[in-house]
C-alpha cells in the first residue's frame, strides 16, 4: 500500500522536475563533424604545399618557367658604379643595333657559351633573364674593333645574377657578328678592362671605369738614371670614365698598367695581365746568365739556388723588368724569424737601382720588408735599412732596424730627429740592427775607413699600399 502510494504520489513529481533539467546533445555527432571539416582543411593544405613545392622546384630547376613579374632573390650584384652610370661610346646611340644583339644575346646559345674557361653559362644551368633588362654599357669603333660591354641579367629558378660582359667584332660589326670575348666573373670593383691581340698583331685594351673617373694605361715603365719612374702613357679618352689604348705589336715587354681615379679616390690599380702580355718567367738562358751573376760580392750566409732563383724571379715580376739587360745583385743573405732574409738589388740596363729586402720560405712563403728606388750614382756606397715587422701574423713594423752596410764602409750610423748620431754595431757581414721608435723618421750615414762619407739614406716609411711599382710613392724612393 505504501508502495502504491510512493507511486501515485511521486511519479508526476518526478516526471515533472526530469522535464526541467537540460540533458546535452551526445557529442559525438558534432566531433565527427568538425574532424571531417579539418581533414579536408589539411587534405586542401597539404595538396596546396605540395603545388608550391613542385612548382619551385621546377623553377628552381628551370623546368617551370617563372613569370616575369615575380623578383628573383639577387646572389651576387654587379658594381653599380657601372650599372648606374649613362650608356658610353659611339654605339650608345645606335638602337637598331642594339635591339639586335639584345635580341642575339637572349636566344643564341652561343653568346653566353663561347667561354672556353666557363663561368659565365657553360654549365647551361644560368638563364638569360628579362631580355629588356639587357642594357649596353659601352660600345665603340675606337679601338679598330668594334667592342660592346653589355649587362645581362640572368636567372636560375629564383636565383638571379648580373653579368657584366664583353663582346667583340671587326670595326663596324653587325650584331651577329659580335662574339664573346669576357665577363665580369665574382669582382665587385667598379672597373672592367679588355685586352685582346688585333689581327695585325697590335693588341688593344679597354677600360672602363664609373662615370666622370680618370683612366690612365702605361705601357712598359722606366726607371731614370735618378732615380725616379716614369710611364709611357698609351691611352687616350673615349669618354667620362673610358680609356682606350692601341699597343705595340706582342709580345710586350711587360704588361700594361691602369689606375682608374677621381679626385684622390683610386677605384683601381693594377696590370692588365692576358691578351698579348708575354709574361716574365724564372726559366730561359737570360734568367740563368742573371742568376749567375747575382751572388757576386754577396754577404752573410749563402742563399741556396731555389730561392736565389724565386727572389730574382719575384723581384722581376714586380719591378715588370725582363731578365735581358737586367743586373740582380746579392747584397746581403741571412735569416730574420727563424727565416731565409735576403736584401738584392735590381738594375736595368741605365736605369735606376730598386732594393728590396725579404724573408720567409717556400713552405709558408715571401713576405716583402723592402721596396725601395735609389739613384744609379752611389747606390753601392748607400746604407739601406728597414723595419723588422713582429712575428705575430700581423706583420706590424716594431722599433727594430735591420741595417746593411755596403762592402767598403767602417761603420754606420744613424741620426733619428734632432738627437746626435748614435753608431749601429755590424757583424762580419756588414750587417746590424737598431732601435728606432715607429713614428721617428732617421738618416743612415755609412763611413769609410778615412772617415769620410760613403753615403746616406733616409729610413724609408712602411709600405702599407704594395700595388704601384717601386718609385710610385715617396714610401718606395729617395728622390724628391
Amino acid at each position: 500500500m505504501i508502495e502504491s502510494f510512493a507511486n501515485s504520489t511521486l511519479n508526476p513529481a518526478l516526471c515533472q522536475a526530469a522535464h526541467g533539467v537540460d540533458v546535452p546533445e551526445d557529442p559525438w555527432p558534432g566531433f565527427a563533424r568538425r574532424e571531417r571539416r579539418h581533414r579536408r582543411t589539411r587534405l586542401i593544405r597539404a595538396a596546396v604545399a605540395a603545388a608550391v613545392v613542385s612548382a619551385v622546384v621546377g623553377v628552381q630547376a628551370n623546368v617551370v618557367p617563372l613569370p616575369g613579374w615575380v623578383p628573383g632573390i639577387a646572389v651576387a650584384a654587379a658594381p653599380a658604379a657601372l650599372l648606374d652610370a649613362p650608356p658610353r661610346g659611339a654605339l650608345a646611340a645606335d638602337q637598331a643595333w642594339l635591339d639586335t644583339l639584345r635580341a642575339r644575346i637572349s636566344t643564341d646559345s652561343r653568346l653566353s657559351t663561347d667561354n672556353p674557361l666557363g663561368g659565365w653559362n657553360s654549365d647551361g644551368m644560368w638563364k638569360v633573364g628579362d631580355r629588356d633588362r639587357i642594357r649596353l654599357l659601352y660600345g665603340s669603333d675606337q679601338p679598330g674593333q668594334r667592342v660592346a660591354l653589355v649587362t645581362v641579367p640572368r636567372r636560375f629558378g629564383l636565383l638571379t645574377k648580373e653579368a657584366l660582359v664583353w663582346y667583340v667584332g671587326p670595326a663596324g660589326a653587325s650584331a651577329q657578328q659580335m662574339r664573346y670575348a669576357g665577363h665580369s666573373g665574382d669582382t665587385h670593383d667598379p672597373v672592367m678592362t679588355l685586352m685582346q691581340d688585333g689581327p695585325d698583331g697590335r693588341g688593344f685594351a679597354v677600360v672602363v671605369g664609373p662615370a666622370e673617373s680618370t683612366v690612365k694605361i702605361s705601357g712598359a715603365p722606366r726607371y731614370t738614371p735618378r732615380g725616379t719612374l716614369e710611364y709611357q702613357d698609351l691611352a687616350r679618352a673615349d669618354g667620362s670614365g673610358v680609356g682606350i689604348a692601341v699597343l705595340p705589336p706582342a709580345p710586350l715587354r711587360s704588361e700594361p698598367l691602369i689606375r682608374v681615379t677621381r679626385g684622390d679616390h683610386v677605384f683601381f690599380q693594377g696590370g692588365l695581365g692576358g691578351g698579348p702580355y708575354a709574361g716574365i718567367g724564372s726559366t730561359g738562358p737570360g734568367m740563368d746568365v742573371l742568376l749567375a751573376a747575382a751572388r757576386q760580392g754577396a754577404r752573410g750566409t749563402p742563399l741556396d739556388d731555389a730561392n736565389l732563383r724565386n727572389l730574382a724571379d719575384w723581384a722581376l715580376q714586380d719591378s715588370r723588368l725582363l731578365s735581358a739587360g737586367t743586373t740582380v745583385r746579392v747584397r746581403w743573405s741571412g735569416s730574420e724569424h727563424g727565416q731565409t732574409a735576403a736584401l738584392l738589388t735590381v738594375q736595368p740596363a741605365g736605369g735606376g737601382v730598386i732594393a728590396y729586402a725579404m724573408h720567409g720560405d717556400d713552405r709558408t712563403g715571401w713576405s716583402i720588408d723592402l721596396r725601395l728606388l735609389l739613384p744609379a750614382e752611389g747606390a753601392d756606397r748607400r746604407p739601406i735599412g728597414w723595419r723588422i715587422r713582429a712575428d705575430n701574423g700581423t706583420r706590424t713594423p716594431t722599433d727594430q732596424v735591420r741595417v746593411i752596410a755596403p762592402p767598403d764602409a767602417a761603420r754606420v750610423t744613424v741620426a733619428v730627429g734632432g738627437a746626435p748620431p748614435a753608431t749601429v754595431a755590424l757583424d762580419a757581414s756588414n750587417a746590424g740592427t737598431t732601435r728606432i721608435p715607429p713614428d721617428q723618421p732617421a738618416t743612415l750615414t755609412a763611413y769609410s775607413r778615412d772617415g769620410s762619407v760613403l753615403g746616406t739614406t733616409p729610413l724609408p716609411p712602411v709600405e702599407a699600399d704594395m700595388s704601384g711599382l717601386p718609385g710610385d710613392s715617396p714610401a718606395t724612393r729617395v728622390a724628391p
